[in-house]
């Protein structure tokens, strides 16, 4: 499971971070809500946890722009607002559960489970996978970068790009992209990926702010800002 966690309060950060070490949970923090949303939009989270006094942009209007994607991720806040008037506010923007501080972990991990099987019930299965920049539908194969159509991508070119996205920042060598794209242990010639990165480059506009040669290992997929 990996969760985006945007708290300001580095003492209850520490807390979560450390229970989420224990729990084999991939934590990701964030310390206001311009940084959480930028995650957010870099990242593919299981689940939000957003604290409702938060600078930049509170957890509230965080949640609000999050539902208005579209994105039905789960969201619970943290608050230490607790009257109901409080929480049907968060439930009207879209929050899934309300956990009021102070709080244990172990009563955040039960509402971290409940969220979870209520989403993975409720969850048809997702057909589009999405960037900062880019959109691409698995069922119909099309690729969208800043909401125009990117035309012409070979079957492994589309392939390889979707895999990228779906890992991004990770450096894979070209051994592992042959043998998760192309679906076996490849041992011919490993410049394949070189030619169909290179491919990618020259469709994508502007490409090369996207697929990245991280020198003796192989290559990365990171959005750089505008």
């Amino acid at each position: 499971m990996k969760i985006l966690v945007v708290e300001d309060n580095p003492s209850v950060s520490s807390m979560l971070e450390l229970f989420f070490q224990k729990e084999a949970i991939a934590g990701d923090f964030a310390a206001d809500g311009l940084e959480g949303f930028a995650k957010y939009r870099q990242g593919d989270y299981d689940l939000l946890i957003l604290d409702w006094m938060l600078p930049g942009m509170d957890g509230i209007a965080l949640c609000r722009k999050i539902r208005e994607l579209g994105d039905s991720v789960p969201i619970i806040m943290l608050t230490a607002k607790d009257s109901e008037s409080d929480q049907v506010i968060g439930f009207e923007m879209g929050a899934d559960d309300y956990v009021t501080k102070p709080f244990s972990p172990l009563t955040l991990m039960a509402r971290i489970k409940a969220v979870m099987r209520r989403s993975q019930k409720a969850e048809a299965p997702k057909e589009t996978v999405r960037t900062e920049h880019f959109a691409v539908n698995k069922e119909t194969r099309e690729v969208q970068k800043d909401g125009e159509p990117v035309q012409n991508l070979t079957p492994k070119e589309f392939e390889l790009l979707l895999f990228f996205m779906q890992h991004p920042k990770q450096v894979f060598s070209r051994e592992q992209l042959l043998e998760q794209v192309w679906g076996y242990q490849y041992y011919g010639d490993e410049r394949t990926v070189d030619v169909h990165i290179k491919r990618l480059r020259k469709k994508i506009a502007g490409g090369e702010q996207f697929f990245h040669t991280v020198w003796g290992v192989g290559y990365k997929f990171e959005e750089y800002a505008d």
